[in-house]
């Protein structure tokens, strides 16, 4: 057991700033809203934080194919029109509009979580967190369901120099098809995500069947869940599955994607977990005690998603925060009540014990059929890039 853990927290003010439009759900600002919360509860004062470095489009294509990354660098608002193929080809337009910053946003979330991924690597911290990353459903050449660029693809791609086996756990509500499509054919990367399916439920992927091929059959982990899971039902699934996980693949480094669209009451979402909940899984992953690497995902009611990463930022420094909020800059948000932490709501659980003992069963069978803590060969070490401290 480490005597303290050290945490790196990553944040860039202009990661806030960007707006995909009107009408769609997904709002950057709930970033802003996220860390004056943590500001409020004085948790800056405990960890050490980082403006993170603008990802480079070289290290954007450590995974995603060059032309892409490149159309992403040139396309704006106002040119769009003029590349009617490449939009459909690249997947833009509805779901992943073209927005002013489009490519600054990109570099800036995921370049904290590669930033994150090397302190990591050299043992600055234990624990590192970037709340703006996590945008899990982005593909190799073609944006998806609000993600453009993969930051987690590329974060576990630099955990992989430096640790032989690494670990992807999605609590969002959706399932994480970009990571797991990244790294179905590898044993280095075992990919476990939580999520609704079915009803045609985005992205419609991650039946328990979906298990990995070639090389990484089996290394690839699906728990699919109807609507209105609770926290006790998601809970003592998630807890069982970890442990059998670790047991039997003992990895070297942790990657949480923290969806709070999984939070009772999100504006996209279809499950009943409080804050409290989620925050749970948090706890027992951390309990762990292997170099974890933290970041946000979905989530579209904005304040509970603040709410939501606010508490999880305590969890991780074992700090447990008062329940009414204090003042802050987007204190109005919180109002009537002010508090901090959201209940669960009063949707019905469709996941009956049997069906929840099945899925158990099968996933604890695909374990099973693995090779214990498989052996790799290791790859080259990079030196760590500079960062920028942030004094408050």
């Amino acid at each position: 057991m480490r005597s303290k853990e050290r945490i790196s927290y990553f944040y860039d003010g202009d990661v806030g700033n960007v707006y995909f439009g009107p009408n769609h759900p997904m709002k950057p600002h709930r970033l802003c809203m996220t860390h004056h919360l943590v500001l409020s509860y004085e948790l800056h004062n405990k960890m050490e934080v980082y403006r993170p470095h603008k990802a480079y489009p070289v290290e954007m294509a450590q995974f995603h194919s060059p032309d892409y990354v490149e159309f992403l660098q040139r396309i704006n608002p106002d040119t769009q029109n003029l590349f009617s193929n490449e939009m459909v080809k690249y997947n833009l337009g509805e779901d992943c509009p073209v927005f002013e910053n489009l490519f600054e946003f990109c570099q800036i979330y995921a370049g904290g979580t590669i930033d994150a991924a090397r302190r990591l690597n050299n043992k600055l911290c234990d624990i590192a967190i970037n709340w703006a990353g996590g945008l899990h459903h982005a593909k190799k050449c073609e944006a998806s369901g609000f993600c453009y660029i993969n930051d987690l693809v590329l974060g576990i791609l630099e955990l992989l120099k430096h640790h032989a086996r690494v670990l992807y756990i999605d609590i969002d509500v959706h399932h994480g098809d970009g990571v797991e499509e990244a790294f179905y054919f590898t044993d280095r990367v075992m990919t476990v995500s939580f999520h609704k399916y079915g009803d045609l439920f985005f992205p419609g992927t991650g039946d328990v069947k979906d298990v990995g091929e070639k090389e990484g059959k089996n290394y690839a982990i699906n728990v699919p869940l109807k609507n209105g899971i609770d926290d006790g039902s998601f809970l003592r699934l998630f807890k069982m599955i970890i442990m059998k996980v670790m047991d039997c693949y003992a990895p070297g480094a942790i990657v949480l994607q923290c969806g709070a669209d999984s939070l009772a009451g999100d504006r996209l979402g279809c499950f009943n977990l409080s804050i409290d909940g989620h925050a749970a899984c948090v706890r027992f992953v951390k309990q762990l005690n292997l170099p974890l690497l933290v970041t946000g995902g979905g989530g579209y009611t904005k304040e509970n998603v603040a709410r939501c990463w606010t508490v999880e930022t305590g969890a991780l420094l074992d700090v447990e925060l008062p329940n009414e909020i204090p003042e802050n800059d987007y204190s109005k948000y919180f109002a009537p009540d002010y508090s901090l932490k959201s209940p669960s709501g009063y949707m019905e659980n469709l996941n009956s014990k049997s069906y929840l003992n099945s899925i158990r069963q099968q996933v604890c069978e695909n374990l099973s059929s693995i090779q214990h803590a498989p052996g790799v060969q290791m790859h080259e070490v990079r030196r760590l890039q500079p960062f920028h401290y942030i004094q408050y």
